[in-house]
């Protein structure tokens, strides 16, 4: 990436209606999820994570609202639950911040939060984060992005919390669905300074940087090609659609998700409207 502060995609956030009834869902599909965090009082959301390796997915949900988080409102109301925002992984957040600024965006933040942690010992720590985030206006195919610097690694990537018994074992591909493709790829690739590459099938992929997950925009259409057999029901036509999901063990992805999982293809998937609004497809890795 030609931005020196951010690394590639770091983790993509869920937004849910309720969050620890969206958490037993996940539980049930056989991700391990880590204890329930409370954000700072700014923030007013609480969320549920669930580590991979070198990525992760957050399970969001608002507890109060505040100014804050007045667009994840927003994006509920609009369009119900799924992939609200992406982030990358930032470096140094106040430098990210000034990058950005010199190519003429005006970043929000760096913002610092923190959300207390209870470590598998017992103990309590503390997850500490310093953010920023592209304009809310800049919303390539309908998703924010935004990115994270990691001030306490080591109560986030918790190695219990890692192992999964569908297997996962990290993010592959952010799907996100666009009527329009290539325009919004390469909106997306002017943010962060990436090319965005046509596929075979018409849908466009923009690289996010070193071994981190891929964007693929595409149609709903193409999307339902990529995965036959699929219900789609739930996405809309713009945003953030699926995640596709390294696994170490197909077979024991499918025995984990039991009725919920779909064979399309090579990938074991889950339609949207048994995930909170996002597909989950698993492919072998």
């Amino acid at each position: 990436m030609a931005l020196k502060n951010i690394i590639g995609i770091d983790h993509a956030v869920v937004m849910v209606k309720d969050l620890d009834s969206a958490a037993e869902n996940y539980r049930k599909l056989g991700f391990t999820l880590s204890p329930r965090g409370t954000h700072s009082a700014h923030m007013g959301t609480g969320n549920y994570t669930i580590m991979f390796d070198p990525d992760y997915m957050e399970l969001l949900g608002v507890l109060v609202p505040t100014e804050h988080n007045a667009p994840a409102r927003a994006f509920v109301e609009r369009h119900g639950e799924g992939i609200e925002r992406i982030a990358f992984t930032a470096i140094d957040s106040a430098a990210g911040a000034e990058e950005i600024r010199a190519r003429g965006f005006t970043p929000i933040g760096p913002t610092d939060f923190e959300r207390p942690v209870t470590l598998p010992d017992g103990t309590v720590s503390a997850a500490k984060f310093r953010t920023f985030m592209w304009p809310t206006a800049e919303t390539p195919g309908g998703v924010r992005i935004f990115a994270c610097q990691h001030k306490t690694r080591e109560t986030v990537w918790i190695p219990e919390l890692m192992r999964h018994a569908n297997a996962a074992k990290q993010i592959s591909e952010v799907l996100i669905a666009t009527p329009e493709p290539a325009k919004d790829s390469a909106h997306l690739a002017q943010l962060i300074d990436r090319e965005p590459k046509a596929e075979a099938d018409g849908a466009v992929t923009v690289t996010s940087g070193g071994d981190r997950a891929d964007f693929v925009y595409l149609t709903l259409d193409q999307l339902g090609k990529r995965y036959p057999g699929v219900p789609l029901a739930g996405l809309s036509e713009r945003g953030g659609a699926a995640l596709v999901l390294v696994s170490g063990d197909l077979a024991a992805t499918e025995k984990s998700l039991g009725p919920a999982g779909v064979r399309s293809g090579a990938a074991i998937v889950v339609p949207p409207a048994k995930a909170n609004g996002t597909l989950l497809a698993f492919i072998a890795g």
